[in-house]
């Protein structure tokens, strides 16, 4: 079921945005910044922020990703990858590339368990972790692509995607990859993206 939500999340986003591979970031995807959402949500540090005006606009490259505290499954794998890719970034890392893990789980990931995920696996700086209401975070993980058109495979927790979606807001590219492959390949897709 977790191969169909690859594909799925895949296709889905594919529909509203190009899915770029590696190598093809010279493509623009338009996804304009009127079409953001621009929910009130938290940080796993406790700061308040809005999700177009303060994490979007006038960054350079975004690299998004979905999980939830509690996960057992796909998360602590996805984390793992993305942590030896933040080391590979260290330099730029807070400076023009920016992760964001934005929970699944809003009604019960309050910035406090965020911030125990974050520490739990050795999160370093430029990677933040975001909560809100329930009705913020589905717009905003739908309009990046992270949802499944079956409601209820939609709802379970244990089918979603591990996908991470790459942005570079400045030149409006947009690409979406799998999280498991190589730290060296997503380092070098990201870093791709942003020149």
């Amino acid at each position: 079921m977790i191969a169909r939500r690859f594909f799925i999340a895949s296709a889905v986003a594919g529909a509203a945005l190009p899915v770029l591979p590696a190598g093809a970031s010279r493509y623009a995807a338009k996804f304009h910044a009127n079409e953001f959402p621009n929910p009130l949500l938290a940080t796993h540090t406790g700061q308040r922020l809005r999700f177009y005006d303060d994490v979007v606009k006038g960054s350079k490259v975004l690299v998004f990703n979905m999980m939830y505290a509690s996960c057992r499954n796909i998360c602590p794998p996805n984390t793992a990858g993305l942590l030896q890719v933040q080391k590979l970034l260290r330099h730029r890392m807070g400076r023009d590339v920016f992760f964001y893990s934005l929970t699944l789980q809003p009604d019960l990931d309050r910035p406090a368990d965020l911030h125990a995920y974050a520490r739990r696996h050795g999160v370093g700086p430029g990677w933040t972790f975001l909560t809100g209401d329930r009705q913020g975070i589905d717009a905003i993980r739908r309009k990046l692509g992270y949802f499944d058109p079956d409601p209820n495979v939609d709802a379970d927790l244990m089918q979603h995607t591990g996908m991470v979606r790459i942005e570079n807001h400045a030149l409006d590219r947009w690409m979406m990859m799998p999280s498991q492959l190589t730290p060296a390949k997503l380092a070098r897709s990201i870093v791709e993206l942003a020149s």
